[in-house]
């Protein structure tokens, strides 16, 4: 029996600049950090030929040639699987389509528990780069690096995205007293929708690729916000950070029109009335999560909870994707 687990992951600046269609052209940044929210492979060899795969469906099969899961399938082949006679289960701790990059991590579970049924040693950025090649150019999915990598590496980290397709990756040089506080006011809420991030992303990658200048410029100013929560985290102006936040937030709204909606919007507005510094939701937009910075955490927590939405606590995490059981 192996178990594999991969974080989930939210954004701190720079998200969106880690499409092939910008970064080629422009280079990406951004800083990311996995939590303490998980998916989960388990990996069992059986006595029977073919194999058994369960997420949300469950199949058994022959070949890998058959298996309908777009991702398990891709993996199988990577990893060399041509003999199988595997059981292969997923679970998660939250829902796909909710914006936490649930996609990467969930290709980088599936590659490391596959890596260690063959006995292999994987380094986090082959792992990263296998994932994304399965997401990417595989499967011709219109998204980023960014959820791979974290998932691979943990913590909290800051990648440079070079126009030749090499990904840098390094921690974000924060102290203990600015991490926890970080930790601490650092708040999810679940709106109730999930969706696929694919159209919203297809949008911004079509633009992206006709160097449409309103997308190309907003994506740089994106990039810039980045680079500033960047400095304000690495000094511990917390204050500075979420105020960065706000403002990413109002521009990431206008890459799309159904990056928000108005059920949203008026949860942002109240949130910013009730002590959120700044916040913005998680992922492509459309759903999913809203995170936001707190000095008062209290009295937001009450209003969003009178509000209807369901509070996710959480911790970072500093392991990245491991194998938990072998």
């Amino acid at each position: 029996m192996i178990i594999t687990r991969s974080p989930l992951r939210i954004s701190l600046g720079g998200g969106g600049t880690d499409l092939p269609s910008y970064y080629r052209k422009h280079s990406g940044f951004l800083i990311a950090a996995a939590i303490d929210k998980y998916v989960y492979i388990t990996l069992h060899q059986t006595f029977q030929p073919g194999l058994i795969i369960k997420y949300s469906k469950m199949e058994q099969v022959r070949e890998v040639a058959e298996v309908q899961h777009p991702i398990i399938r891709e993996a199988l082949r990577m990893a060399g699987i041509t003999d199988p006679s595997l059981e292969i289960t997923s679970m998660a701790d939250i829902p796909a389509g909710t914006g936490l990059g649930s996609s990467g991590s969930f290709t980088t579970a599936i590659l490391k528990a596959l890596h260690a049924y063959r006995k292999n040693i994987v380094h986090p950025q082959a792992l990263a780069e296998q994932a994304c090649q399965i997401e990417i150019e595989h499967l011709k999915e219109p998204v980023g690096k960014q959820d791979q990598y974290i998932a691979a590496y943990g913590g909290l980290t800051c990648f440079q995205f070079l126009p030749n397709g090499h990904v840098e990756a390094a921690p974000l040089k924060i102290d203990s007293e600015t991490l926890y506080n970080l930790e601490d006011n650092l708040l999810l809420f679940f709106t109730g929708y999930s969706r696929s991030a694919g159209s919203i992303l297809k949008e911004q990658d079509d633009k992206s690729k006709q160097s449409n200048k309103e997308m190309t410029d907003n994506l740089h100013f994106i990039k810039e916000l980045g680079y500033q929560s960047l400095e304000a985290l690495e000094v511990g102006d917390l204050q500075k950070f979420g105020e960065l936040m706000n403002l990413h937030w109002e521009h990431k709204k206008k890459r799309s029109g159904g990056m928000s909606n108005g059920d949203i919007d008026n949860w942002y507005a109240l949130a910013r009335d009730n002590g959120a510094i700044g916040g913005k939701l998680i992922g492509a937009g459309g759903g999913g999560f809203l995170m936001f910075y707190a000095n008062d955490k209290t009295r937001l927590r009450r209003a969003l909870t009178q509000a209807g939405l369901r509070e996710v606590r959480f911790r970072f995490d500093f392991e990245g994707t491991k194998v938990v059981i072998q």
